[in-house]
């Protein structure tokens, strides 16, 4: 990065004027670029809110210029920006919002690879995309599925941006301030992955001996061995960005503890649970999102209050969504907004953590 011969860029908009121009004459401009309160056939751009949309490289394409890249503080300037005003937008669905600021962040990847940076300034805009881009990812609903976001693609670019900054990492000369933090990001969005685990352990030792990634790594130890108590008493302890993280493996191990306790309680006249005893172990919103786990396993319930463990009631139907995750994830912000989180040195949790893992 640091060092080649690529130009710097020199474009201090969020979008080049020259595609603002062309996405407006061809009708290409999302709704969160248009100025507001316009009415008339054609929509016009507002240039404080038009953001370069990503274009995939062509062979033999001539490199843009100066001019149509933007420097990294300009990009920095961009994702704080999809952080404050686009992905806290309440007039459109969680869907919407992820699929425009991931192509918008992708872009943003794509002008840093095309310049020549320092390796400290590409890291801070690297980091700073990939907590907005979790956040997002994070806030899918379980309907996700018929909705324009498409998830894999999402998650794909969940991982090239993964892949992006542990590139930068590795080149530059560092050690780079939350790069302990980003790490550990990397292996709960990975919980499980041997691949992932290596690699982490492959990490210098005083990076592994950090608080935030020791945590880490114990997440990932009671995932494997299935230890339910300890997971999510851990889970309840991580700060935002790492429950955005961890988000997508939620689900998958509420299930594997409701399997656990359907082979070890279920009995052929049937064993009751209370709803609150599930609620407070797998960290769930509230009786309701228990019922219906318990429902969607075929688990039939004794009121509103206990689930029954019938033998050979028990089923699993398809993939489960790790629902809202309000107590896991969304109550972590602690009044902070996403830029804040996003753009702290270090992140301050809102939650009490052990020193050592449990």
């Amino acid at each position: 990065m640091s060092g080649s011969k690529l130009p710097v860029g020199t474009c201090l908009d969020m979008c080049p004027a020259a595609e603002r121009v062309q996405r407006e004459k061809e009708r290409r401009l999302h709704r969160f670029e248009v100025a507001p309160g316009y009415r008339g056939d054609q929509p016009r751009a507002d240039p404080q809110r038009v953001v370069k949309e990503y274009s995939r490289p062509a062979a033999g394409k001539i490199r843009p210029p100066p001019s149509q890249l933007r420097p990294p503080s300009v990009l920095l300037a961009t994702v704080r920006y999809l952080a404050s005003e686009v992905a806290e937008r309440t007039d459109a669905s969680p869907a919407e919002v992820a699929s425009f600021v991931a192509d918008r962040l992708r872009a943003v990847r794509l002008d840093l690879a095309l310049q020549s940076a320092g390796d400290a300034e590409v890291a801070l805009v690297l980091e700073a995309a990939l907590a907005v881009l979790l956040a997002v990812v994070a806030r899918l609903g379980p309907d996700t599925a018929h909705s324009p976001a498409d998830l894999m693609l999402l998650q794909a670019q969940v991982q090239e941006s993964f892949g992006s900054l542990r590139r930068c990492y590795a080149l530059g000369g560092g050690p780079h301030h939350r790069q302990a933090a980003f790490q550990g990001l990397f292996l709960l969005y990975n919980l499980g992955s041997v691949e992932a685990l290596h690699e982490v352990l492959q990490l210098p030792a005083a990076l592994r001996s950090c608080p935030a990634l020791c945590t880490v790594l114990a997440v990932d130890s009671a995932f494997r061995e299935g230890n339910t108590a300890r997971l999510f008493r851990l889970l309840r302890t991580l700060p935002y960005l790492q429950s955005c993280a961890v988000w997508c493996h939620v689900g998958r191990a509420r299930r594997g503890a409701l399997a656990r306790l359907s082979r070890a309680l279920s009995t052929p006249k049937g064993q009751t649970l209370p709803l609150s005893f599930l609620v407070h172990l797998l960290a769930l919103d509230g009786p309701e999102e228990a019922r219906d786990l318990c429902q969607a396993h075929g688990l039939p319930l004794d009121g509103q209050e206990r689930v029954v463990f019938l033998r050979g009631h028990y089923t699993e139907e398809g993939l489960l969504p790790a629902g809202t995750c309000q107590v896991l994830v969304g109550s972590k912000l602690g009044g902070r907004t996403l830029e804040e989180v996003v753009m702290a040195e270090e992140e301050d949790e809102a939650v009490d953590r052990p020193k050592s893992p449990v």
